[in-house]
């Protein structure tokens, strides 16, 4: 089984793998780089569908299905349980998006191990003398990468604890803004003004602000708490509903249960939405701040300007997603926002660092 997922590992890195061999771009490194950025960015909203469409648990074992390599040969077990109970968390539509979210994974995966042996080979060849590719960040994103496996079988084996998928989601936002990071130290920038310099601790507060709102949001959407309260800017017609933080926030427990074993009840619910809807009104504060800022920095490029739009963006489907009862689509697509938001403040802040060399 461990080969067969391994090769299916391959099979999907292979198409990307190909994209780059084949380029025109005379730096193939750098756009092995890019592409992987850009599919890990499609696997976290790969990785969102699955979660919003119930299907973290469409495989209930780790890293096979049922022991098989793929839903196909699993297909018995997973129609047994689906007979058994046609509303659980396990059926053959929910098996297949478990299983193609894994197999993106490690096609991934295998683009930063290729990317590691790349730079180990140029290195050596080189006399260690090429900086560009060191393969200290390679290595560190591969390890990366492995903590975010172990929490992905994680997730699966303590049945989508909340704790941990929220970390998991953390981690692929943290590899996507480390993917970023290592992108733009490939590029050429234009010089940027040292007046940037003073968007340093801006910036900073930024990038710490828009992690623990992904924070937030995750634990909204690991507790099926995205719903709890359902008009805005109200919540249950009051500025302040009955709330129970000590149960809604309580790290280590089950999914639906206190840490001491009953049910968790809706006040809990109201105040893990409640405090990431509160919270998106700072973060966007600060974020425009900083973008608007930045307007006026000259090297920055369209970064701030991209920034400032997609928050903007990214408020407006949060709030939309209240009024139209958490659409698939549109659950998804705030999901890439946040992503694309982790895309733009990496850079943003990696621009700013240019300037204080």
């Amino acid at each position: 089984m461990l080969i067969q997922l391994a090769a299916m590992g391959v099979l999907a890195a292979l198409l990307p793998l190909t994209m780059v061999w084949v380029s025109s771009d005379t730096d193939k490194y750098r756009k092995l780089v890019w592409v992987t950025l850009f599919l890990t960015f499609d696997l976290i909203m790969f990785g969102a569908f699955t979660r919003l469409t119930d299907s973290g648990l469409g495989c209930p074992d780790w890293p096979g299905c049922y022991g098989q390599s793929n839903p196909l040969q699993a297909h018995a077990d997973i129609s047994a349980a689906e007979t058994a109970l046609p509303t659980g968390p396990v059926t053959v539509m929910k098996a297949w998006i478990e299983m193609i979210h894994r197999y993106l994974a490690m096609g991934i995966g295998v683009l930063i191990i290729s990317m590691v042996a790349i730079a180990w080979r140029r290195w050596l060849q080189s006399g260690r003398r090429e900086k560009k590719f060191s393969p200290l960040f390679p290595s560190l994103l591969l390890a990366f990468i492995c903590v975010q496996g172990a929490f992905g079988a994680w997730t699966v084996t303590m049945k989508l604890q909340p704790a941990i998928v929220t970390i998991h989601l953390l981690l692929g936002m943290s590899l996507l803004a480390l993917l970023t990071w290592f992108g733009a130290q490939l590029r050429d920038h234009p010089p940027v003004s040292q007046t940037a310099s003073a968007l340093r601790v801006p910036a900073t507060l930024a990038a710490a602000a828009l992690a623990m709102q992904i924070a937030l949001g995750g634990w909204v959407s690991s507790n099926y708490a995205a719903l709890a309260c359902t008009d805005f800017p109200l919540c249950h017609g009051a500025l302040f509903p009955q709330m129970d933080f000590a149960n809604g926030f309580t790290l280590w427990r089950d999914l639906g249960k206190t840490a001491q074993g009953d049910y968790l009840l809706f006040p809990a619910l109201t105040a893990i939405h409640w405090t990431h809807r509160v919270f998106a009104f700072a973060v966007v504060a600060l974020v425009a701040w900083t973008s608007v800022r930045g307007l006026r920095v000259e090297g920055l490029g369209n970064t701030p300007r991209w920034l400032l739009i997609v928050v903007v963006l990214q408020f407006a489907s949060g709030v939309s997603t209240v009024f139209l009862d958490l659409p698939l689509a549109l659950a998804v697509i705030h999901n890439g926002g946040a992503a694309l938001l982790v895309i733009l403040v990496a850079m943003m802040n990696h621009k700013i660092r240019l300037a204080r060399r």
